[in-house]
């Protein structure tokens, strides 16, 4: 069990005012509120009571919602199931016994639609910002093609297919064709150096290999056939490798050309898997040791993606789908996964940042995107560079900004929020927070509900999200642990290569038996919004009062002369508490007196003064992991005198060259 409940107020008090309100129409026309009025003349959900009686009935009437969603959506069950949830036991639990299924037939369902088949499936923009459309029709028949293909060199069903390779179409085409012929799809951006690939790829044995030449980011090109061809004589259960020429270059021996996989005119064959058959393998961060190689279910996966993004981000065919993500981050599967709602997915290959930090704006711009995701991060380097998005481009068609990754700051709704309304638009900002581990989401979008800074509008439908003290008591206005006290469906049926469930089980269940407990600080205000405070495993807790690192960042990071910044908190043999606080300061910063008190009296001021740091120390930068997430608890080992080796997978990490100076400033201190 964790020691103490943290205490802290997070670094804002809630607003009681919203900062926006849906109007009568936005929640007449959404389809969570068509779907709550279904649902009630059909399952007996709460005709009134808008959003939070309907999300009361999903938890407490859980087979009931899940059957409702299944039936709204028009799921194609090739065989009948038996039940909804046989066994409710975390870990364990049995969604939709005896149902077979096909997570392919369903994203690609919309080309069965003369009228649609020619419009576009996806757009794809590269660092030129030119749409480049594929249809519906077109998709439909490249997957059916490559589809066979697979089927002609011995894919099976359960075996696993790997893709190294970036935001482009034939990644989808790929992860498509692979679920449907039922075997499991994983893939990794070609950023990832080959070690890093090796450590996720080699768990799960592929038997092809996807793979580009290279690739382009920040007006670079990035040659990877030396990576790709390490990858094939470190993979030896290969029986193909297909190149896609992304830089031109010509098939390597002994590799199958795409163009040559994709050009028949085969009719898609989709393999009616069982529900939980498995659909793909995600990787969590793997800070130390191997990555966990985690499983989800084709119907698990089916069901939670389209409630989220058909209820929850209410996506439909007239919509536009942005999300900046790599094929390393589930955030890619999500948005993959905006097909089944029939939207058109924008995939943008590049960097986030390119030509200039104002770069993603342009693209939601030039590609009519409706939904815009992006991450907090970004929308804060937009804030500080003076980007002025619905000024300098038409977002007009842009009703939602939404963001993930980290908590968006206070100061990031606010400045969402002002610059869409001066250009008359009114903005649905959706912060949401889920994880790799469900790739979806537990909190976030609600488009019938008020907008508050610095919280996010509700915990999801079928999510009995909760946040609870070290005894598993229910907290309410207070920090305590993020836990779901019920199954989701797209919850791992397993991890890889753990055959006693072990692993899996003790990366959830350990600290509440039969309750999922993520690792994250929340507040589940009096309104029923959540407030994320950062990881509750790398939380800082001096003199009993304990803070998320989230709250430190926003307060910091408001700053001009901060880029990014990185606060530890470390309990010492005497009993002592070290908190050091290290930034990488913007170009032509020092950290001066000046910067210095202004940095302490920032955090005295807005969050407490038990949180200021004992010391500020400039680094050239801030370590990640390769999905962008700052290491923490690796930084905390080796100051604590852990060697490298121990503390951190060197693969995972986005430049293991800095983290040798923390290895340094724990022997300095130490001496």
């Amino acid at each position: 069990m964790t020691s103490a409940t943290p205490t802290a107020s997070p670094s804002e008090p809630p607003s009681e005012e919203p900062l926006w309100q849906p109007g009568p129409d936005r929640i007449a026309e959404a389809a969570v509120t068509r779907f709550q009025a279904w649902a009630a003349e059909h399952h007996g959900a709460p005709a009134d009571g808008g959003y939070d009686a309907l999300h009361r009935w999903s938890v407490t009437e859980l087979d009931t919602f899940w059957k409702a969603v299944a039936a709204w959506f028009d799921i194609r069950f090739a065989t009948p199931y038996e039940t909804v949830l046989a066994d409710r036991t975390m870990p364990g639990s049995q969604w939709f016994p005896g149902a077979t299924l096909n997570y392919a037939e369903h994203a690609l369902r919309t080309a069965e639609d003369p009228a649609r088949a020619d419009r576009p499936a996806l757009l794809h923009v590269d660092e030129t910002q030119h749409p480049h459309p594929v249809t519906w029709a077109e998709l439909r028949r490249q997957v059916g093609s490559l589809a066979a293909e697979l089927r002609a060199l011995g894919v099976r069903p359960g075996d696993r297919v790997s893709g190294y390779l970036p935001n482009i179409p034939q990644a989808v085409t790929a992860l498509l064709a692979t679920a449907a012929v039922g075997a499991v799809w994983t893939s990794c951006a070609p950023d990832f150096g080959a070690r890093s690939v090796l450590d996720r790829f080699q768990q799960v044995e592929p038997v092809v290999l996807f793979a580009v030449d290279g690739y382009r980011y920040g007006g670079k090109t990035h040659d990877r056939t030396e990576t790709v061809a390490e990858l094939r004589r470190e993979l030896p259960t290969l029986r193909a490798v297909v190149h896609i020429p992304l830089l031109g270059t010509p098939a390597p021996s002994g590799t199958l050309d795409w163009s040559s996989l994709t050009e028949g005119d085969d009719e898609p064959v989709f393999e009616h898997v069982p529900f939980d058959h498995p659909l793909w393998v995600l990787y969590s961060s793997g800070t130390t040791g191997l990555p966990k190689a985690i499983v989800q279910s084709q119907g698990g996966i089916l069901l939670e993606h389209f409630k989220q993004l058909g209820l929850h981000c209410d996506l439909g065919p007239e919509d536009r789908f942005f999300w900046y993500t790599s094929t390393g981050w589930m955030m890619w599967n999500f948005l993959v996964s905006g097909l089944l709602t029939g939207t058109t997915v924008v995939l943008y290959d590049g960097s986030p940042g390119f030509p200039d930090t104002g770069a993603q704006w342009a693209i939601a711009e030039k590609t009519a995107a409706t939904l815009f995701g992006t991450s907090a991060a970004y929308v804060m380097a937009c804030r500080k560079a003076g980007v002025r998005p619905a000024a300098d481009h038409d977002l007009s068609r842009v009703t939602c900004v939404a963001t993930t990754g980290s908590p968006l700051p206070p100061d990031g709704f606010r400045w969402l929020h002002d610059e869409f309304a001066s250009a008359g638009h009114d903005l649905w900002i959706a912060s949401v927070s889920g994880g790799t581990d469900v790739c979806s989401c537990f909190a976030g979008a609600v488009p019938t509900l008020p907008v508050h800074i610095g919280e996010l509008q509700a915990a999801c439908l079928g999510t009995d999200l909760q946040a609870w003290d070290p005894q598993g008591k229910p907290l309410t206005g207070e920090v305590g642990e993020l836990v779901v006290t019920n199954p989701m469906p797209s919850m791992p049926i397993h991890f890889w290569n753990d055959p006693d469930g072990t692993r899996y089980h003790d990366s959830y269940f350990d600290t509440y038996p039969g309750v999922w407990r993520h690792g994250d600080w929340i507040t589940i205000t009096d309104h029923h919004s959540v407030i994320i405070h950062g990881r509750s495993d790398s939380t800082l807790n001096r003199g009993g009062v304990r803070m998320g690192s989230a709250d430190i960042y926003e307060a910091v990071e408001r700053l001009p002369e901060i880029r990014e910044s990185l606060v530890i908190g470390l309990e010492e043999p005497d009993g002592g508490y070290w908190m050091p606080l290290f930034v990488h300061l913007a170009e032509g910063a020092t950290l001066d007196d000046d910067l210095l008190t202004r940095i302490k009296t920032t955090i005295r001021t807005s969050l407490s003064p038990r949180h200021v740091p004992d010391e500020v120390i400039e680094v050239p930068a801030i370590p990640h992991t390769l999905t962008g997430k700052r290491i923490e608890v690796p930084v905390k080992r080796l100051l604590g005198g852990t060697p490298l080796a121990q503390a951190v997978n060197p693969g995972s990490v986005d430049n293991i060259g800095l983290l040798p100076f923390y290895e340094d400033l724990a022997r300095t201190r130490h001496r």
